[in-house]
């Protein structure tokens, strides 16, 4: 049994200790692909570095919404550039965000735009953070879809509803889950996932953060992706094997991953 985990914070500092073993214990319990996201131009440089170097890892380049402020004019020509590099898969984690007020909102709707164009310029999908904001969210996929005809990308981490989902999935989008969608009170989350697509559904970690159960409350990493894999097949009423295969197969189509 094969799966990909297709959201993860690889280069962060809660790897630096084990980096290497994270990837190895990935590897062991079946997770054959990783796509570790960047989040910032040092961040997404930090990936594609470790997507040469680590068979199996592949690369998102993107100014995540909360640090576009931060950003310099050079960063995004540095992350136009990167997104040229071997072994990048999409462009991202862009999106929006109205939880954190880190950067102002048009601002954030400017990089978002940005990055979609970008991705669509360079045929590649991209990676979608959405947090308190919905409307705008589908507000601008729908103003992309205008401009571009059918999206390619994943809303990651998904929360929003059934209808947000299903308008997602008519614009092309595919729908991931990470490790909130075990916990008790996600039920809805789990009743989302439930009625999406077989062929639009994903899995990922989203580690460090959001460890599925048994392991909430510790750091999450790649190798965990199969516990909230195995509570997404009980909820779609499917083997785990079946759910994997086809998650897997979704992965590899959305990313062209080939190795």
């Amino acid at each position: 049994m094969q799966l990909v985990d297709t959201h993860v914070h690889l280069d962060q500092e809660e790897f630096d200790a084990d980096r290497a073993e994270v990837i190895a214990r990935a590897h062991a319990a079946g997770v054959s692909a990783i796509v570790a996201i960047g989040t910032t131009a040092a961040s997404s440089e930090s990936v594609v570095k470790m997507a040469a170097e680590h068979p199996g890892v592949f690369a998102a380049v993107g100014i995540q919404p909360n640090y576009c402020v931060q950003a310099a004019a050079e960063d995004w020509e540095r992350i136009v550039e990167l997104a040229r590099r071997p072994g990048v898969v999409a462009i991202g984690e862009t999106g929006l965000d109205r939880y954190w007020d880190y950067t102002p909102f048009a601002v954030q709707q400017d990089y978002f735009d940005r990055h979609i164009d970008l991705a669509a310029r360079l045929g590649l999908p991209f990676v979608v953070h959405m947090r308190d904001c919905g409307d705008d969210i589908l507000a601008a996929l729908r103003a992309a879809h205008e401009r571009h005809g059918s999206l390619s990308g994943v809303m990651h981490s998904f929360t929003g509803d059934a209808d947000l989902a299903e308008a997602c999935v008519e614009l092309g989008l595919y729908i991931s889950f990470a490790g909130m969608a075990t916990f008790k009170k996600s039920a809805e989350s789990r009743a989302v996932a439930a009625a999406i697509p077989a062929d639009r559904i994903l899995v990922e970690t989203d580690s460090p953060y959001l460890s599925p159960e048994p392991y909430r409350g510790k750091r999450n990493e790649p190798a965990h992706v199969v516990h909230t894999a195995a509570c997404l097949a009980a909820a779609r009423g499917e083997t785990p094997e079946a759910f994997a295969e086809q998650t897997t197969a979704n992965a590899r189509r959305l990313f062209r991953l080939e190795r």
